[in-house]
């Protein structure tokens, strides 16, 4: 389900979403929009890992996970 919000944004940044648009980088307004809501929840979601990872001191597994995850490549699709 999707649900249509109107948003007021700086005229710079319209027409940055409108060239990615007119470049074929993205297929409307609303999946740039999209995209870049998408990777801030993935890095909210990530900050919160590092803080609990934090706190969790010096746990071998969670070294060994995190230093995996570091080498992993980024989906910024």
């Amino acid at each position: 389900m999707t649900r249509q919000i109107a948003v007021r944004l700086p005229e710079d940044i319209v027409e940055f979403v409108d060239s990615l648009v007119s470049d074929g980088a993205a297929s409307s307004r609303a999946m740039v929009v999209n995209r870049a809501l998408e990777r801030e929840r993935r890095r909210t979601i990530a900050a919160r890992d590092a803080a609990i990872l934090v706190r969790a001191g010096d746990d071998p597994e969670l070294q060994r996970l995190t230093e995996h995850l570091a080498r992993a490549p980024l989906d910024l699709q």
